[in-house]
């Protein structure tokens, strides 16, 4: 029982734009006598900040951030270290981005609509090394796995991790110099992930990319 009582923290870092987000998952997580939320981060270079900085045992990540993708924030992350487990908490739908996270190596996915209990018991199985999913994409892994890899599924999931950022930034409603500077990129660069995206959606013009993204966007799954 003594060694409980004392038993160190683990100490949490969470990256979230949206600052009641950021203040309710501290609250939920302190609640618990084995967690401790180190530190908070609004977007990737303040994340990267906090990581070298506060050294915490873990980082929750929220996919849309204003600075650049959680994708991409989870991939520099574990470049930096590769031990460091990151647990994707997220409004998106998890069958366009859950497996996106687990490639860039993050050890779990959760949706922010799950329940107190779930969230508490992802975020312990990540710190255990375990990788936390839900059940349905397990399955889905699974069946995937058991064809081959060749199963297909919606459109966008033929996106890229960058071009899918791209998509997301259109639907925000920005232009393609505002695109290139937020994503450190040439104009021209972002021209021909606008093209790549046209031609995998099948959309035949600026105008039907544009309506496409905004209501993709806008859509009660995109959140």
């Amino acid at each position: 029982m003594i060694q409980k009582k004392w038993q160190k923290k683990k100490r949490i870092l969470v990256v979230d734009d949206h600052p009641i987000v950021r203040q309710g998952l501290s609250m939920l997580i302190n609640r618990n006598e084995d967690l401790l939320v180190c530190g908070h981060a609004a977007d990737a270079s303040e994340a990267m900040e906090a990581v070298r900085v506060l050294k915490p045992d873990m980082v929750i990540v929220d996919i849309s951030l204003k600075d650049a993708n959680g994708i991409e924030l989870i991939k520099e992350i574990k470049a930096y270290d590769g031990a460091l487990p990151v647990l994707t908490l997220s409004m998106h739908d998890e069958s366009l981005y859950a497996e996106r996270s687990l490639r860039a190596g993050a050890k779990g996915y959760i949706m922010k609509q799950e329940g107190t209990e779930k969230l508490i018991s992802a975020i312990r199985a990540v710190l255990a090394g375990e990788l936390y999913i839900s059940d349905r994409l397990a399955g889905r892994l699974i069946n995937k796995m058991v064809s081959g890899g060749e199963r297909r599924g919606s459109a966008l999931e033929s996106l890229s991790d960058r071009e899918l950022e791209v998509f997301l930034l259109i639907g925000r409603g920005q232009r393609t110099r505002e695109i290139s500077s937020q994503l450190h990129l040439s104009p021209k660069t972002v021209e021909t992930y606008r093209s790549h995206i046209k031609e995998k959606l099948n959309l035949g013009s600026s105008t039907e990319l544009l309506q496409h993204a905004i209501q993709w966007v806008n859509s009660p799954a995109e959140g």
